[in-house]
């Protein structure tokens, strides 16, 4: 075979094999054209065997799913809950798995290696000429030198070993995006405080402490000698990031199913959301620290603050790209006529939903962060602007894709621990981070739900905090996390070990999570809508208008103040501009700014009487619904208060008393009027950080 100077500089440097077509160095060109027919006839069969096994990999998959679906409808049946959807998955992928790896033979056996030291550095792309043809490929890793003679030559192992780029281009967009579209904003907006400390200060904490014992780990790993390959703090400190990504789906799911309580729900599923895109950004920090000098590893604070910069830069950037995606869409839908043709409409959502993830990726930031607020930023916007048909049609797809996606996953990790040729298992290794997690975790949720309970009139109970502390499993975002960068020692092991973590929280945490609910006495069978029963510190409200009335002065009062002080704003300006709901902006807007209101104020905001029909309209809280008393004081819709004897109009007007200036500065005192309509409900009134 000659080898022209550019392939051969090329192969030697990145020290790849070059399986040659047709098992050998093929026939001169004066053999005629005989042999030149068989060689074409011999590609053409072997990429007809490349197809097929294409084919029977996906087909592979797919009767995994199709038997995931069929037992967990038999579960649902048999009302089976030690066992979720995702673990039944990861069995089935183990199964498969073992299968694939110990009863099929090996397909191929004639690669043969070169080697020569012209370049220092890999190519990705090698052009090789085989007797006067030209063949390209592509690199598909290192391969240390130990392992040479033991790379997978098993084709059907190679066919399901999937790129990593898969898993976050086309696997996790829907997952993440499917949290935010479908997230139930009342109850996460009354807890978003303790859910931004959980999710931002909580996951840093957590991390920077796995991270710091896990390199202790090392150093024993190291004095003992068990560690064969390099392993740097900046590396522990990664894993800290990859780990500290809970996924408690196995626990919320039986939350959903046994409708626990919802504010325990809304804590964890908030933080989950959340801290998947947090530890997704701190993980691309951490690989962004470059210290300058010989020692690259070495901490230098210049490169500290130069990732704490990129880390408030890719979230941030992430963020406004997402939120303006979605307020695109919203604009589009609205200014348009796309609700006469639900196709077209459902369309155009999901791809401007998609393209916010490989947009914000292509522009540096984290496609796992704009997605999830575009979603969010969809369902608060662009939902109201959609026919019926395509609000049903892009509820259901989501969902359909967020299942079928995630089960995917959770397959291809049972498939993972037998198909991926790279595992490095160190029982050391292994135990330390189990130990890591449990103490990141603890000193992640008692301390923060200490501080959080100094400023919340609602605790978080210590049964609360235990459950959370319970349920920070392990899934789908840490395992993408550890799987797309497997090149180093210390990369190999961190998946191997976040492999098994993920199999343990799923399959252990997971199924002991309703006889955990029972230890720990939290409430189930609980309405969604309905609130925790009165204490000594609640408020009764006088008001009518039925439950809805009720429903929506009660969340605008016991959300957290940040969300309150956004609302008005929203309420006044964002929805009128971007929905057919709110007020005409003729009413908002300055005088002058009149020919601008009536372009951008939809006609049927006029032409509604209820112009509040987005599904969030539990948060408006309009003029003189509400008066409120609370023992011998009576408190009116904008804070003020006085005794009971105090004087109360037809009209619903009442005077001020002495004692209403310090429940004005407990509530937030507002300019409404009060009317009072007659229907007596109780509450807790809650201001939660």
């Amino acid at each position: 075979m000659s080898l022209p100077p550019l392939a051969l500089l090329l192969l030697g440097a990145g020290g790849l094999r070059a399986a040659e077509p047709g098992g050998g160095g093929g026939s001169s060109s004066s053999s005629g054209g005989s042999s030149s027919a068989m060689e074409e006839l011999a590609t053409e069969q072997e990429a007809e065997e490349s197809h097929r096994q294409d084919s029977v990999s996906l087909l592979t998959f797919i009767l995994l799913l199709t038997l995931t679906i069929l037992t967990i409808w038999l579960f649902k049946h048999r009302r089976v809950r030690f066992l979720h959807e995702t673990g039944l998955a990861m069995i089935y992928g183990l199964i498969v798995g073992v299968i694939l790896r110990y009863g099929t033979p090996s397909t191929s056996g004639h690669d043969k290696p070169f080697s020569c030291s012209q370049e220092d550095r890999p190519f990705t792309t090698l052009l090789v000429n085989v007797s006067g043809k030209f063949f390209e490929y592509t690199l598909k890793g290192e391969i240390s030198p130990g392992k040479i003679h033991n790379v997978e030559q098993n084709d059907m192992l190679r066919k399901v070993t999937f790129d990593p780029e898969v898993f976050f281009n086309i696997l996790l967009p829907p997952i993440i995006f499917h949290a935010g579209y479908s997230l139930k904003k009342r109850h996460f907006f009354r807890n978003l405080g303790s859910i931004l400390a959980y999710a931002f200060l909580g996951t840093a904490v957590s991390c920077f402490i796995i991270g710091n014992l896990m390199y202790g780990v090392v150093k024993l790993m190291k004095l003992v000698g068990q560690l064969s390959g390099k392993f740097y703090y900046t590396d522990c400190l990664l894993f800290g990031a990859i780990i500290s990504a809970t996924d408690p789906v196995t626990v919320l799911a039986i939350f959903n199913e046994l409708h626990a309580d919802v504010d325990l729900y809304a804590l964890l599923f908030g933080e989950s959301v959340l801290n998947d895109a947090v530890a997704i950004v701190l993980s691309s920090s951490i690989v962004a620290y470059q210290p300058t000098g010989e020692n690259t590893h070495a901490f230098d604070a210049a490169a500290f603050f130069k990732s704490v910069g990129v880390f408030l830069g890719i979230f941030s950037g992430s963020f406004m790209m997402g939120a303006v995606t979605g307020v695109v869409t919203a604009l589009v839908t609205k200014f348009t006529k796309l609700h006469c043709f639900p196709l077209l409409e459902t369309a155009l959502f999901f791809l401007m939903s998609w393209s916010t993830f490989l947009l914000a990726e292509a522009c540096g930031f984290t496609g796992v962060v704009a997605v999830l607020f575009c979603g969010i930023t969809q369902a608060h916007y662009t939902y109201n602007n959609l026919s019926v048909e395509s609000r049903s049609r892009t509820k259901q797809l989501f969902e359909v894709l967020h299942f079928l996606a995630e089960n995917f996953i959770f397959s291809y990790m049972g498939l993972a621990l037998f198909t991926f040729q790279k595992h490095i298992f160190s029982p050391v290794f292994i135990i330390g981070a189990f130990v890591a997690i449990f103490l990141g975790r603890a000193a992640h949720i008692y301390p923060l739900s200490f501080l959080l309970n100094l400023g919340r009139r609602h605790k978080i109970s210590w049964n609360f905090q235990h459950m959370m502390m319970f349920s920070g499993l392990r899934g789908a975002m840490a395992f993408a996390l550890a799987i797309r960068d497997t090149a180093t020692y210390s990369h190999q092991m961190m998946f191997s070990t976040t492999l098994l973590i993920v199999f343990f929280t799923v399959w252990i945490v997971g199924g002991g999570t309703t006889p955990m609910l029972s230890w720990l006495n939290i409430r189930v069978g609980v309405d969604p809508d309905q609130d925790p029963p009165p204490t000594n510190d609640s408020f009764q409200v006088l008001q009518g208008d039925g439950p809805d009335s009720e429903r929506r002065n009660r969340t605008k009062q016991e959300s957290a103040w940040l969300f309150r002080l956004w609302y008005s704003f929203d309420h006044n300006y964002l929805k009128p501009i971007l929905t057919h709901s709110g007020p005409p902006l003729t009413t908002t807007l300055p005088s002058w700014c009149g020919l601008i209101a009536r372009c951008l104020t939809s006609p049927q905001v006029y032409d509604n009487q209820e112009q509040l029909r987005e599904e969030d309209s539990d948060f408006i809280l309009n003029d003189g619904d509400l008066t409120v008393t609370y023992g011998d004081t009576t408190i009116t819709a904008n804070g003020s208060s006085g005794p009971h004897t105090a004087t109360t109009s037809l009209d619903g007007r009442r005077t001020k008393s002495s004692s209403e200036e310090a429940l004005e500065r407990d509530l937030g005192a507002a300019d409404h009027e009060v009317t009072s309509r007659g229907t007596r409900l109780v509450f807790p009134l809650e201001d939660n950080a």
